[in-house]
């Protein structure tokens, strides 16, 4: 696998530098915590999953938010969806998404809550 070296300074004290998955990680959650719009001269980055948390979870829904996780992720060159699960929650959403590095030497699966409450998605 290529090495993916940056930069971290939320919750990091001392070393601030991530590689990999961890990264790759974070970087994610940015993505998932940003609404899609938000952010000046990039329209298309984000995500448009928190106008989902409060529908009713339909197959309709469902679908949708799916999707949405697809495109986020592939905004990212380095990673692709291999498989997308989605378990709605009392207070939020659950998404389990196992992902893969486009060299397909690692994949792993990361569950993305999306907390209703705070308005955090948190990627573990």
């Amino acid at each position: 696998m290529a090495t993916f070296i940056g930069f971290n300074t939320q919750n990091q004290y001392g070393k601030f530098t991530l590689l990999d998955f961890e990264l790759i990680k974070r970087d994610l959650a940015n993505a998932f915590n940003i609404q899609q719009g938000q952010l000046p001269g990039r329209p298309t980055y984000g995500t448009t999953i928190w106008s989902f948390v409060f529908e009713n979870q339909s197959a309709e829904t469902q679908n949708a938010i799916l999707a949405e996780i697809e495109r986020v992720v592939s905004q990212d060159p380095r990673i692709v969806v291999t498989q997308a699960n989605l378990y709605p929650q009392e207070n939020g959403l659950l998404i389990e998404v196992q992902i893969e590095t486009v060299t397909g030497t690692n994949a792993e699966t990361l569950s993305i809550f999306f907390d209703q409450q705070s308005n955090i998605a948190t990627i573990s």
